[in-house]
């Protein structure tokens, strides 16, 4: 069975920082370039960040560039999003991805709650 369960969400004060984590089961993990999505209340789900499956490349939104930094771990099937100097903007449920690759086969997270406020 497929899973990809976030975790590392919370409520922050603007410039904080959290880390968010992503645990995937019942696939092959490396096989997948990984991702992280987010959707804020009104908006369309947006892309954030991504990294290819040996983490040689990696792309982050301007929105989030300098800020945030994405990493994986395939010994541990692990992708996580270190997020720093949180914005409010920046509020969102933010959803891991998974997308194989050749064929693009594709899985979601269930996604985990960003708030910044002060």
């Amino acid at each position: 069975q497929v899973q990809l369960v976030e975790s590392g969400g919370g409520l922050v004060q603007p410039g904080g920082s959290l880390r968010l984590s992503c645990a995937a089961s019942g696939f092959t993990f490396s096989n997948y370039a990984m991702s992280w999505y987010r959707q804020a209340p009104g908006k369309e789900r947006e892309l954030v960040a991504n990294i290819s499956s040996f983490s040689v490349s990696t792309m982050h939104a301007d929105s989030v560039k300098g800020r945030f930094t994405i990493s994986r771990d395939n010994g541990k099937n692990m992708v996580y999003l270190q997020m720093n100097s949180l914005k409010p903007e920046d509020t969102a449920v933010y959803y891991c991805y998974a997308r194989r690759n050749g064929d693009g086969r594709d899985y979601w997270g269930q996604g985990t709650q960003v708030t910044v406020s002060s």
